[in-house]
């Protein structure tokens, strides 16, 4: 198989190993900036630039998107444009598109009735009493919709903290959630990584001394976790309520039951491969194997 890898950076370790996994398979793997790529965009030939040189349909039969969320949009349309030249998308561009955005993903995630912490978003300054009240008073978590890698993430110990905090963001134009703070969880939270229909590996990931951002790019730690069945089926139907093959769930262990924090459409293979020594890039590349010829022998003589 020709398989392109949609990267900022062929060094990173995901992509490396991606590349690895892809190579040891037999397939031909090329790595794309989407950022350096521009598109043709026309009904007779549409296709793809990069380098000086031009990629058309017959030139891959898969794509691994790697998009950084600051570059969402354009990465997005680089993945569009992969869908229009009929290459398969291992995570197809409305799904990473959807996930992306932290508000419309809670509210998918509720409608399928998915376990959430309490959530408010409101944009009057005049609600905070309710807002507040809503999720329990304080503590209360404060979120930034653009923020990534617990970066614009906020406890607020106290309800004062809390108006200044999210006056404070308001009067900047910034749109904020306002969340209950899951105190059993006690700084961990689990990182379930689904391929397709199941789960192939999960860690849990705990809190510096002082932090109760678990992130990894935070100094968490990570471990190997036992999923418990209802944990590995919130993890799968949050998965498919984006619409993405693969996904990284982000969740809490509460006393009612694991509480969906997030859905990742790219997560990072270093942290889940070193606490559970799992082949996580190899199992990517089977489930391509495994989908990718059925799509483009379905899909082929369309325009």
């Amino acid at each position: 198989m020709k398989i392109a890898i949609l990267s900022r950076d062929k060094n990173l370790y995901s992509t490396r190993r991606l590349r690895e996994a892809a190579l040891e398979r037999g397939h031909y793997v090329h790595v794309l900036d989407h950022l350096r790529c521009f598109m043709d965009i026309t009904s007779e030939k549409p296709s793809i630039h990069y380098q000086e040189r031009e990629y058309v349909g017959s030139d891959f039969d898969a794509v691994i998107p790697r998009i950084g969320t600051s570059v969402t949009f354009y990465g997005c349309a680089v993945v569009r444009q992969f869908e229009v030249m009929n290459i398969y998308s291992v995570n197809e561009s409305v799904a990473i598109t959807r996930s992306r955005d932290k508000l419309r993903s809670l509210q998918l995630l509720s409608r399928k009735g998915l376990g959430l912490p309490t959530t408010t978003f409101a944009h009057s300054p005049h609600d905070l009493d309710q807002v507040i009240e809503e999720v329990g008073g304080a503590p209360l978590v404060i979120k930034l919709l653009e923020g990534t890698q617990g970066k614009g993430v906020v406890l607020a110990e106290t309800k004062k903290a809390a108006e200044s905090v999210i006056q404070a963001f308001m009067e900047l134009k910034a749109d904020i959630l306002v969340q209950e703070f899951i105190k059993e969880a006690n700084g961990e939270d689990i990182r379930a990584f689904v391929v397709g229909k199941r789960v192939i590996a999960a860690m849990k990931r705990t809190a510096p001394e002082g932090e109760f951002r678990s992130n990894l790019h935070r100094g968490g730690t990570a471990e190997l976790v036992k999923l418990t069945p209802k944990e590995r089926e919130a993890a799968v139907k949050s998965a498919r309520a984006m619409g993405l093959n693969i996904a990284g769930v982000d969740m809490l262990r509460s006393d009612r039951g694991p509480l969906i924090m997030e859905v990742n459409s790219s997560p990072g293979l270093q942290g889940i491969e070193a606490a559970t020594g799992k082949d996580v890039a190899g199992m990517i590349i089977e489930f391509i194997e495994k989908n990718a010829r059925p799509y483009r022998t379905k899909t082929s003589g369309k325009g």
